[in-house]
C-alpha cells in the first residue's frame, strides 16, 4: 500500500518559488505549489511506506538550500 502526505514547507524569504522547482523534481513527489499564508510551499508526496516516506523527507526535501521548517501531515483514510 502507498502512503501519501502533505508536506508543508517555510522558506527564506523570496525562495518559495526556487524551493517548490526543485521539489517538484525529486522522484515520489506528486505535486508541489508556492502558496501564501503560514507555508510557503505545499507539497504532495507518495512512498512505499512510512519508512520510506521519511527517508524522501529527511534526506531530500529537508536538505534543500532555501528550506527553514517541515510539517509532514500524512494522509489517512477514515
Amino acid at each position: 500500500m502507498v502512503v501519501q502526505a502533505y508536506i508543508l514547507i517555510q522558506t527564506d524569504v523570496g525562495k518559495a518559488a526556487e524551493v517548490a522547482q526543485q521539489i517538484s523534481d525529486i522522484k515520489g513527489v506528486i505535486l508541489a505549489e508556492d502558496v501564501t499564508g503560514p507555508y510557503d510551499v505545499i507539497v504532495r508526496a507518495e512512498a512505499r511506506n512510512v519508512d520510506e516516506l521519511g527517508k524522501l523527507v529527511v534526506a531530500k526535501v529537508q536538505t534543500l538550500d532555501g528550506i527553514t521548517r517541515t510539517l509532514t501531515c500524512p494522509v489517512v483514510h477514515i
